[in-house]
């Protein structure tokens, strides 16, 4: 049985689990960097039986997995994946199942959503761009309390996010295509429609589940209600996002900045020219990275392929 492990860019996904329970049968190897799009993919992976996916860095669409005749089982780290083609899986014999991590880690995105929006309101690319380059205080910081946060999406990291807001003395209102106002009392929010939270909030920060109804649920015009002085954050998914539109508005001027921790393409193009913006904050998809998360991912991958082997497969997504 031959076992890959995708985008394990830390290094880790060895030291974190303990591989030898598969048995001597198994021979386990991890990529440590993103395989490109193409036939280099396909010949990486054809050799391998198992493959253990790290969330949806590596797509899973129909194509691929018909050039993988010898493939029989993909694990993916979380018990949701939308860039594996779930029917094809079927279609062609390959089990899905999930691996979870750390319910005590989840807080972790909302965490980095918070330390966007301080560099955004701080101002702190900019001002460590310019302490290195010599420079004393070259703009003026910005005070949360009293501004307005907008939280798209009022789930469990959109509360996370909310609770912070209220700490700092920031306004905060709620949005989400069926989000009640019973459901916002009780994070202590107020809900607004969407119009109003795009034209009147300082900054918004999305944690939306990407679908159908939610694909570009940030569009152009939801960027042109926004004031010119207000910072959008996307800790969740790129497809939350028309990116074209982000993109205009940030090289116009039309909104303050972004900070910005998921990507159409992941990972991002050396040459994207997102990299060259001063009034963007980049993140490499850092949102639920951290050993603690790690470990639980890992280690229920390795119990996953072990019952599967022993024909009592966990965790059945597809």
């Amino acid at each position: 049985m031959r076992v890959a492990i995708l985008d394990d860019y830390h290094g880790v996904a060895q030291r974190y689990a303990d591989w030898t329970v598969l048995g001597p049968q198994a021979a386990v190897h991890a990529f440590d960097q993103c395989l490109p799009e193409g036939p280099g993919r396909i010949e990486a992976l054809a050799p391998f039986d198992v493959i253990v996916a790290m969330r949806e860095r590596t797509p899973f669409p129909a194509g691929l997995i018909r050039a993988l005749p010898r493939l029989k089982l993909l694990v993916t780290t979380g018990m949701r994946n939308n860039a594996i083609d779930m029917q094809a899986c079927k279609a062609n014999g390959v089990l899905v199942c999930g691996a979870p991590g750390s319910g005590q880690a989840a807080n972790a995105t909302s965490e980095l959503a918070w330390a966007m929006i301080l560099a955004l309101f701080k101002r702190l690319p900019q001002e460590q761009a310019a302490m290195r380059a010599g420079l004393w205080e070259t703009g003026m910081p910005q005070i949360l309390a009293g501004k307005r946060l907008g939280v798209v999406g009022l789930g469990k990291l959109g509360v996370a996010t909310a609770t912070v807001g209220k700490a700092f003395g920031m306004d905060v209102v709620a949005w989400s295509p069926n989000l009640t106002d019973e459901r916002a009392a009780q994070a202590g929010v107020r809900r607004v429609d969407k119009q109003a939270l795009f034209a009147t909030c300082d900054v918004v920060s999305l944690h939306l589940v990407l679908g159908q109804s939610t694909r570009h649920v940030v569009d152009a015009a939801s960027l042109a209600a926004m004031k010119p002085t207000a910072f959008l954050v996307n800790t969740s998914r790129a497809g939350l996002v028309d990116q074209a539109a982000l993109f205009d508005a940030l090289r116009a001027g039309r909104l303050a900045g972004a900070g910005l921790d998921v990507y159409e393409v992941e990972p991002l193009p050396a040459d994207d020219p997102l990299r060259a913006m001063d009034n963007v904050v980049l993140t490499p998809h850092l949102g639920y990275v951290s050993e603690l998360n790690f470990r639980e991912f890992y280690g229920n991958a390795v119990q996953a392929v072990q019952a599967w082997a022993q024909g009592a497969p966990i965790r059945v997504l597809s």
